[in-house]
Order: structure tokens, then C-alpha cells, then sequence
């Protein structure tokens, strides 16, 4: 069984604790889903379909940085000094 699909199905699992879980794989043909040969559900059952992301979308994730010791933010503070107002900038 795919890791995805174990992880979601004991998610489900811890959600509904009564909830018995049988796992079967499929294909959507023609915006059906069949399942493989030999799967037979009753009629009118409930069903959850889990569809794992073919391509994953990757997210940046940018950090903003943090002193390990707070107390050391003394060691960074910045004195400005103004030059002339004629700096020939």
C-alpha cells in the first residue's frame, strides 16, 4: 500500500473510530471511477475517494533569522553617522 494513501487512511481512521476502512485501487475512466476486476460494493455505499497529487506543488518557505541567544541583539546594534549634505552622491 502507497504511504499516502496508509497515512490517509488512518486519518480517517482516527476520525471516525467506528469507521471501518477497506482500500481499493481504481482508474477515472470517461469521469468514472473503476475500480479493479473483482470489486464488487453494495449498492448506495459510502464511499471516499483519496486522490494523491500527481505534481506536487513545491512552496518556498522563507526564514526570517533568529538569534539563538536574544540577549547577544545589544551586540547588533548599528550607530548611524550622517556625512556632509555635499557627500558628491
Amino acid at each position: 500500500m502507497n504511504g499516502w494513501l496508509q497515512s490517509a487512511i488512518i486519518s480517517m481512521m482516527k476520525a471516525r473510530c467506528t469507521m471501518k476502512v477497506l482500500a481499493y485501487e481504481g482508474i477515472v475512466d470517461n469521469g468514472l471511477i473503476r475500480l479493479v476486476e473483482g470489486v464488487r460494493l453494495p449498492e448506495k455505499a459510502r464511499v471516499y475517494v483519496i486522490f494523491p497529487e500527481l505534481d506536487p506543488k513545491r512552496v518556498a518557505h522563507v526564514y526570517s533569522p533568529r538569534l539563538a541567544h536574544p540577549e547577544q541583539a545589544k551586540d547588533f546594534v548599528k550607530e548611524v553617522i550622517e556625512g556632509p549634505s555635499d557627500a558628491n552622491v
